[in-house]
Protein backbone atom coordinates (compact mmCIF):
# COMPACT_ATOMS: atom_id res chain seq x y z
CA UNK A 1 0.00 0.00 0.00
CA UNK A 2 2.52 1.98 0.90
CA UNK A 3 4.25 1.42 -2.65
CA UNK A 4 1.33 2.48 -4.53
CA UNK A 5 1.10 6.23 -2.13
CA UNK A 6 4.37 6.81 -3.26
CA UNK A 7 3.96 5.66 -7.02
CA UNK A 8 1.11 7.76 -6.72
CA UNK A 9 2.68 10.70 -5.64
CA UNK A 10 5.78 10.68 -8.16
CA UNK A 11 2.83 10.65 -11.10
CA UNK A 12 1.56 13.76 -9.20
CA UNK A 13 4.62 15.34 -8.71
CA UNK A 14 6.00 14.64 -12.57
CA UNK A 15 2.72 16.15 -13.52
CA UNK A 16 3.21 19.29 -11.96
CA UNK A 17 6.77 19.79 -12.99
CA UNK A 18 5.66 18.75 -16.63
CA UNK A 19 3.00 21.87 -15.97
CA UNK A 20 5.28 23.84 -14.63
CA UNK A 21 7.97 23.86 -17.23
CA UNK A 22 5.45 24.62 -19.86
CA UNK A 23 3.62 27.10 -18.08
CA UNK A 24 7.39 28.97 -17.23
CA UNK A 25 7.85 28.83 -21.15
CA UNK A 26 4.62 30.38 -21.90
CA UNK A 27 5.98 33.53 -19.67
CA UNK A 28 7.33 36.57 -21.85
CA UNK A 29 11.22 36.67 -20.69
CA UNK A 30 11.63 39.59 -18.71
CA UNK A 31 14.60 40.23 -20.38
CA UNK A 32 15.63 43.17 -22.12
CA UNK A 33 14.15 43.75 -26.02
CA UNK A 34 15.39 41.31 -28.42
CA UNK A 35 18.93 42.16 -30.70
CA UNK A 36 20.20 40.41 -34.01
CA UNK A 37 18.91 40.27 -37.64
CA UNK A 38 16.10 39.37 -40.00
CA UNK A 39 16.82 39.49 -44.02
CA UNK A 40 13.72 41.44 -44.74
CA UNK A 41 14.89 44.79 -45.68
CA UNK A 42 17.72 43.71 -47.09
CA UNK A 43 16.50 40.81 -49.56
CA UNK A 44 12.16 40.23 -49.15
CA UNK A 45 11.56 37.24 -51.27
CA UNK A 46 14.34 37.54 -53.63
CA UNK A 47 16.74 35.03 -55.10
CA UNK A 48 19.47 36.04 -52.83
CA UNK A 49 17.72 34.96 -49.52
CA UNK A 50 18.86 31.50 -49.53
CA UNK A 51 20.49 28.99 -46.74
CA UNK A 52 24.40 30.30 -48.00
CA UNK A 53 22.90 33.60 -47.56
CA UNK A 54 21.80 33.05 -43.56
CA UNK A 55 24.84 31.07 -43.33
CA UNK A 56 27.23 34.02 -44.01
CA UNK A 57 25.27 35.74 -41.78
CA UNK A 58 25.84 33.74 -38.99
CA UNK A 59 29.58 33.91 -39.48
CA UNK A 60 29.42 37.57 -39.52
CA UNK A 61 27.54 37.77 -36.62
CA UNK A 62 31.15 36.27 -34.91
CA UNK A 63 33.33 37.72 -37.27
CA UNK A 64 32.35 41.49 -37.09
CA UNK A 65 31.89 41.56 -33.03
CA UNK A 66 28.12 41.81 -33.31
CA UNK A 67 27.56 38.63 -31.17
CA UNK A 68 30.20 39.97 -28.65
CA UNK A 69 28.04 43.31 -28.69
CA UNK A 70 24.76 41.72 -28.22
CA UNK A 71 23.25 40.52 -30.86
CA UNK A 72 21.81 37.02 -30.80
CA UNK A 73 19.08 36.07 -33.05
CA UNK A 74 19.36 35.06 -36.82
CA UNK A 75 16.04 35.19 -38.31
CA UNK A 76 14.62 34.11 -41.54
CA UNK A 77 11.46 35.69 -42.64
CA UNK A 78 8.75 35.36 -45.58
CA UNK A 79 9.56 32.88 -48.81
CA UNK A 80 11.58 29.82 -46.50
CA UNK A 81 8.82 27.58 -47.20
CA UNK A 82 7.38 25.22 -49.76
CA UNK A 83 4.06 26.16 -51.44
CA UNK A 84 2.28 23.65 -50.05
CA UNK A 85 2.46 21.77 -47.01
CA UNK A 86 3.73 17.89 -47.31
CA UNK A 87 1.17 15.10 -47.31
CA UNK A 88 1.46 15.00 -43.40
CA UNK A 89 0.05 18.60 -43.40
CA UNK A 90 3.67 19.64 -42.25
CA UNK A 91 5.26 22.99 -43.46
CA UNK A 92 8.18 22.07 -45.62
CA UNK A 93 11.50 24.15 -46.20
CA UNK A 94 11.60 25.38 -49.97
CA UNK A 95 14.60 22.71 -51.34
CA UNK A 96 15.91 25.23 -53.78
CA UNK A 97 16.11 28.50 -51.46
CA UNK A 98 17.20 25.59 -48.48
CA UNK A 99 18.50 22.65 -49.40
CA UNK A 100 19.92 21.44 -46.39
CA UNK A 101 16.48 21.98 -44.00
CA UNK A 102 15.66 24.34 -41.19
CA UNK A 103 16.77 22.17 -38.60
CA UNK A 104 20.36 21.94 -40.22
CA UNK A 105 20.38 25.81 -40.50
CA UNK A 106 19.84 25.84 -37.04
CA UNK A 107 22.02 23.95 -35.66
CA UNK A 108 24.10 25.60 -37.56
CA UNK A 109 24.01 29.14 -36.29
CA UNK A 110 23.79 27.23 -32.49
CA UNK A 111 27.00 25.84 -32.89
CA UNK A 112 27.90 29.87 -33.33
CA UNK A 113 26.50 30.64 -29.75
CA UNK A 114 23.51 32.44 -31.83
CA UNK A 115 19.91 31.96 -31.19
CA UNK A 116 17.39 31.01 -34.63
CA UNK A 117 13.93 32.64 -35.27
CA UNK A 118 11.55 31.71 -37.98
CA UNK A 119 8.98 33.53 -39.36
CA UNK A 120 4.87 32.57 -39.89
CA UNK A 121 1.33 34.14 -39.99
CA UNK A 122 -1.66 33.56 -38.25
CA UNK A 123 -4.03 33.46 -41.47
CA UNK A 124 -4.46 30.82 -43.44
CA UNK A 125 -1.41 32.27 -45.73
CA UNK A 126 1.97 34.29 -45.33
CA UNK A 127 2.40 38.20 -46.70
CA UNK A 128 4.32 37.31 -50.11
CA UNK A 129 2.14 36.63 -52.74
CA UNK A 130 2.62 33.84 -55.44
CA UNK A 131 1.05 33.43 -59.12
CA UNK A 132 -2.48 33.14 -57.03
CA UNK A 133 -1.79 36.32 -54.97
CA UNK A 134 -1.65 34.12 -51.97
CA UNK A 135 1.43 33.58 -49.63
CA UNK A 136 3.36 30.34 -48.47
CA UNK A 137 1.12 28.12 -46.01
CA UNK A 138 0.00 30.27 -42.67
CA UNK A 139 -0.46 29.05 -39.36
CA UNK A 140 -4.14 29.48 -38.92
CA UNK A 141 -6.04 25.92 -37.84
CA UNK A 142 -2.32 24.81 -37.70
CA UNK A 143 -1.00 26.53 -34.67
CA UNK A 144 -0.18 23.20 -32.57
CA UNK A 145 1.25 21.49 -35.59
CA UNK A 146 3.53 24.28 -36.52
CA UNK A 147 4.75 24.93 -32.90
CA UNK A 148 5.45 21.03 -32.51
CA UNK A 149 7.52 20.78 -35.61
CA UNK A 150 9.55 24.57 -34.94
CA UNK A 151 10.44 23.17 -31.93
CA UNK A 152 11.76 20.07 -33.42
CA UNK A 153 13.44 22.39 -35.38
CA UNK A 154 14.92 23.99 -32.29
CA UNK A 155 13.72 27.24 -33.54
CA UNK A 156 14.29 30.30 -30.56
CA UNK A 157 11.77 32.96 -31.93
CA UNK A 158 8.89 33.30 -34.15
CA UNK A 159 7.62 36.29 -35.60
CA UNK A 160 4.14 35.43 -36.52
CA UNK A 161 2.53 38.00 -38.77
CA UNK A 162 -1.32 39.37 -39.79
CA UNK A 163 -1.42 37.93 -43.72
CA UNK A 164 -4.77 36.32 -45.18
CA UNK A 165 -6.65 36.12 -41.33
CA UNK A 166 -9.97 35.78 -42.79
CA UNK A 167 -11.59 37.79 -40.26
CA UNK A 168 -10.73 35.76 -37.75
CA UNK A 169 -10.17 38.36 -34.11
CA UNK A 170 -6.80 38.80 -33.93
CA UNK A 171 -6.06 37.96 -30.15
CA UNK A 172 -7.70 34.87 -30.28
CA UNK A 173 -5.38 34.21 -33.75
CA UNK A 174 -2.62 34.95 -31.73
CA UNK A 175 -3.74 33.46 -28.44
CA UNK A 176 -3.71 29.99 -30.30
CA UNK A 177 -0.48 29.92 -31.35
CA UNK A 178 0.91 31.47 -28.03
CA UNK A 179 -1.28 28.19 -26.46
CA UNK A 180 0.53 26.21 -28.90
CA UNK A 181 4.12 27.40 -28.44
CA UNK A 182 3.76 27.08 -24.19
CA UNK A 183 2.49 23.09 -25.15
CA UNK A 184 6.20 22.46 -26.71
CA UNK A 185 7.56 23.48 -23.79
CA UNK A 186 10.49 24.85 -25.38
CA UNK A 187 11.33 28.37 -24.72
CA UNK A 188 10.78 30.34 -28.19
CA UNK A 189 10.41 33.60 -27.77
CA UNK A 190 6.91 35.23 -29.05
CA UNK A 191 7.00 38.58 -31.85
CA UNK A 192 3.76 39.11 -32.71
CA UNK A 193 3.82 41.06 -35.94
CA UNK A 194 -0.17 42.50 -35.69
CA UNK A 195 0.99 46.17 -37.15
CA UNK A 196 -0.87 48.25 -34.54
CA UNK A 197 -4.36 47.61 -36.09
CA UNK A 198 -5.69 46.63 -33.65
CA UNK A 199 -3.79 47.73 -30.57
CA UNK A 200 -1.39 44.46 -29.38
CA UNK A 201 0.04 46.73 -26.77
CA UNK A 202 -3.35 46.48 -24.86
CA UNK A 203 -3.40 42.50 -25.14
CA UNK A 204 -0.34 40.38 -26.52
CA UNK A 205 1.84 40.44 -23.28
CA UNK A 206 -1.10 39.10 -21.20
CA UNK A 207 -0.75 35.66 -20.09
CA UNK A 208 -3.41 34.37 -22.24
CA UNK A 209 -0.88 35.76 -25.42
CA UNK A 210 2.01 35.36 -23.71
CA UNK A 211 4.33 37.75 -26.53
CA UNK A 212 7.26 39.31 -25.44
CA UNK A 213 6.79 42.08 -28.19
CA UNK A 214 4.49 43.19 -30.98
CA UNK A 215 4.55 45.67 -33.39
CA UNK A 216 3.19 49.03 -33.22
CA UNK A 217 3.09 50.14 -36.41
CA UNK A 218 3.09 49.16 -40.47
CA UNK A 219 6.36 47.97 -42.05
CA UNK A 220 9.06 50.77 -42.18
CA UNK A 221 10.75 51.61 -45.24
CA UNK A 222 14.35 52.75 -46.11
CA UNK A 223 13.57 56.42 -46.20
CA UNK A 224 13.86 59.39 -43.56
CA UNK A 225 9.97 59.92 -43.81
CA UNK A 226 9.10 56.57 -43.13
CA UNK A 227 11.31 56.15 -40.25
CA UNK A 228 9.96 59.58 -38.54
CA UNK A 229 6.09 58.35 -38.88
CA UNK A 230 7.48 55.15 -37.21
CA UNK A 231 8.99 57.13 -34.35
CA UNK A 232 6.78 59.32 -34.04
CA UNK A 233 3.82 56.72 -33.51
CA UNK A 234 5.57 53.98 -31.03
CA UNK A 235 7.26 57.16 -28.71
CA UNK A 236 3.99 58.06 -27.34
CA UNK A 237 3.63 54.13 -26.23
CA UNK A 238 6.08 54.43 -23.28
CA UNK A 239 3.41 53.60 -20.66
CA UNK A 240 2.95 49.91 -22.24
CA UNK A 241 6.51 48.64 -22.11
CA UNK A 242 8.39 46.47 -19.41
CA UNK A 243 10.71 43.90 -18.83
CA UNK A 244 9.55 41.05 -21.09
CA UNK A 245 6.83 43.08 -22.82
CA UNK A 246 8.63 45.74 -26.01
CA UNK A 247 6.91 47.79 -28.64
CA UNK A 248 8.36 46.84 -31.62
CA UNK A 249 8.23 49.71 -34.04
CA UNK A 250 9.88 47.12 -37.15
CA UNK A 251 13.46 46.50 -38.45
CA UNK A 252 15.95 48.16 -38.44
CA UNK A 253 17.40 49.69 -41.84
CA UNK A 254 20.68 51.07 -40.93
CA UNK A 255 22.89 50.33 -44.00
CA UNK A 256 20.53 49.63 -46.58
CA UNK A 257 21.82 52.74 -48.40
CA UNK A 258 18.25 54.95 -48.68
CA UNK A 259 18.99 57.56 -45.42
CA UNK A 260 22.34 59.48 -44.93
CA UNK A 261 24.77 58.25 -42.04
CA UNK A 262 23.37 61.32 -39.96
CA UNK A 263 19.36 60.15 -40.50
CA UNK A 264 21.02 56.46 -39.54
CA UNK A 265 22.23 57.30 -36.61
CA UNK A 266 19.05 59.36 -35.69
CA UNK A 267 17.16 55.85 -36.68
CA UNK A 268 19.27 53.89 -34.22
CA UNK A 269 19.50 56.33 -31.35
CA UNK A 270 15.49 56.48 -31.62
CA UNK A 271 15.30 53.24 -30.83
CA UNK A 272 17.31 52.49 -28.36
CA UNK A 273 15.95 55.56 -26.42
CA UNK A 274 12.28 53.64 -27.13
CA UNK A 275 13.62 50.21 -25.66
CA UNK A 276 12.73 48.67 -29.38
CA UNK A 277 13.90 45.43 -30.84
CA UNK A 278 17.38 46.37 -32.49
CA UNK A 279 17.15 43.94 -35.46
CA UNK A 280 19.25 44.59 -38.29
CA UNK A 281 17.95 44.68 -41.52
CA UNK A 282 20.98 44.96 -44.01
CA UNK A 283 23.09 42.28 -45.29
CA UNK A 284 26.18 42.10 -42.77
CA UNK A 285 28.55 40.30 -45.83
CA UNK A 286 27.98 43.62 -47.35
CA UNK A 287 28.08 46.26 -44.70
CA UNK A 288 29.88 49.40 -44.87
CA UNK A 289 32.26 50.58 -42.26
CA UNK A 290 30.21 53.95 -41.26
CA UNK A 291 27.03 51.89 -40.90
CA UNK A 292 28.40 48.75 -38.47
CA UNK A 293 30.03 51.23 -36.40
CA UNK A 294 26.60 52.46 -36.03
CA UNK A 295 25.34 49.37 -34.83
CA UNK A 296 27.99 48.44 -33.09
CA UNK A 297 27.66 51.43 -30.32
CA UNK A 298 27.94 49.84 -27.26
CA UNK A 299 27.11 52.91 -25.53
CA UNK A 300 24.02 53.58 -26.94
CA UNK A 301 23.20 50.02 -27.48
CA UNK A 302 23.96 50.06 -23.38
CA UNK A 303 20.70 51.86 -23.30
CA UNK A 304 18.66 49.89 -25.02
CA UNK A 305 19.34 47.10 -23.19
CA UNK A 306 19.35 48.39 -19.87
CA UNK A 307 17.75 46.03 -17.36
CA UNK A 308 15.22 48.62 -15.85
CA UNK A 309 13.12 47.69 -18.99
CA UNK A 310 12.03 51.32 -19.40
CA UNK A 311 11.00 53.08 -22.58
CA UNK A 312 12.27 56.51 -22.91
CA UNK A 313 9.33 59.23 -22.55
CA UNK A 314 9.18 62.35 -24.70
CA UNK A 315 9.08 65.13 -22.23
CA UNK A 316 9.07 68.18 -25.21
CA UNK A 317 7.87 68.40 -28.77
CA UNK A 318 8.13 71.84 -30.41
CA UNK A 319 9.03 73.05 -33.73
CA UNK A 320 10.49 69.50 -34.78
CA UNK A 321 12.51 69.20 -32.01
CA UNK A 322 12.06 65.60 -29.58
CA UNK A 323 13.14 65.59 -26.21
CA UNK A 324 13.19 61.95 -24.76
CA UNK A 325 14.22 60.80 -21.61
CA UNK A 326 14.95 57.53 -20.03
CA UNK A 327 15.64 56.59 -16.77
CA UNK A 328 18.60 53.43 -16.48
CA UNK A 329 19.26 51.01 -13.59
CA UNK A 330 22.04 52.78 -11.85
CA UNK A 331 20.09 55.96 -11.49
CA UNK A 332 21.65 57.85 -14.43
CA UNK A 333 19.14 59.08 -17.40
CA UNK A 334 19.78 58.76 -21.07
CA UNK A 335 18.59 61.77 -23.37
CA UNK A 336 18.11 62.07 -27.14
CA UNK A 337 17.88 65.66 -28.50
CA UNK A 338 16.02 64.88 -32.04
CA UNK A 339 16.03 67.40 -34.54
CA UNK A 340 13.40 66.53 -36.97
CA UNK A 341 13.26 69.37 -39.24
CA UNK A 342 15.29 70.29 -42.52
CA UNK A 343 17.50 73.27 -40.76
CA UNK A 344 20.02 73.44 -37.67
CA UNK A 345 18.59 73.79 -34.68
CA UNK A 346 20.52 74.71 -31.49
CA UNK A 347 18.73 72.84 -28.58
CA UNK A 348 19.11 73.23 -24.71
CA UNK A 349 17.48 71.39 -21.57
CA UNK A 350 18.03 71.82 -17.72
CA UNK A 351 18.73 69.30 -14.87
CA UNK A 352 15.38 69.55 -13.47
CA UNK A 353 13.22 69.34 -17.00
CA UNK A 354 14.92 65.68 -17.45
CA UNK A 355 13.85 64.98 -13.83
CA UNK A 356 17.21 65.34 -12.25
CA UNK A 357 17.94 67.43 -8.97
CA UNK A 358 19.98 71.09 -9.09
CA UNK A 359 23.50 70.28 -8.42
CA UNK A 360 26.72 71.29 -9.73
CA UNK A 361 28.14 67.64 -9.77
CA UNK A 362 26.77 65.63 -12.80
CA UNK A 363 28.92 63.86 -15.64
CA UNK A 364 27.57 64.19 -19.08
CA UNK A 365 28.90 61.68 -21.72
CA UNK A 366 27.88 62.24 -25.42
CA UNK A 367 27.34 58.60 -26.50
CA UNK A 368 28.10 59.06 -30.42
CA UNK A 369 31.72 61.50 -29.57
CA UNK A 370 32.46 59.07 -26.62
CA UNK A 371 33.25 62.30 -24.36
CA UNK A 372 32.25 63.79 -20.95
CA UNK A 373 32.10 66.70 -18.89
CA UNK A 374 31.57 67.96 -15.35
CA UNK A 375 28.70 70.19 -14.53
CA UNK A 376 24.97 70.85 -13.82
CA UNK A 377 23.53 68.23 -16.00
CA UNK A 378 22.69 71.18 -18.69
CA UNK A 379 22.92 70.02 -21.54
CA UNK A 380 23.23 72.62 -25.27
CA UNK A 381 23.67 71.05 -28.64
CA UNK A 382 23.77 72.50 -32.10
CA UNK A 383 21.84 69.47 -34.04
CA UNK A 384 22.09 69.90 -37.82
CA UNK A 385 18.89 68.87 -40.26
CA UNK A 386 17.89 65.10 -39.22
CA UNK A 387 20.52 64.46 -36.63
CA UNK A 388 20.36 63.41 -32.77
CA UNK A 389 22.75 63.67 -30.17
CA UNK A 390 22.20 61.24 -27.21
CA UNK A 391 23.63 61.53 -23.74
CA UNK A 392 24.45 60.00 -20.30
CA UNK A 393 23.49 62.12 -17.36
CA UNK A 394 25.10 60.49 -13.90
CA UNK A 395 25.45 61.90 -10.74
CA UNK A 396 28.85 62.06 -8.99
Amino acid sequence: MNGLVLAMFRTVLLSVLVFSVAANAAEPAAGPPQMGFNNWNSTHCRDEFNEAMIRGIADKFVDLGLRDAGYRYVNIDDCWANWQRDKDGNLQANPERFPGGIKALADYIHARGLKFGLYSSAGLSTCEPNEKNRGFPGGLGHEKQDAALFASFGVDYLKYDNCHNENVDAKQRYQAMGDALRATARPIFYSVCEWGENKPWLWAGDRKVGASSWRTTGDITDKYSSMVDIFKKNVVLDGYASPGHWNDPDMLEVGNGGMTDVEYRSHFSLWAIMAAPLLIGTDLRKIKPDALEILLNKEVIAVDQDPLGVQGKRIREKGGIHVIVKPLKDGSRAIALFNETDVEHDVAIGAEEMGLKTSPSYLVRDLWQHSQVQGDGSIKARLPAHATAMYRISAL
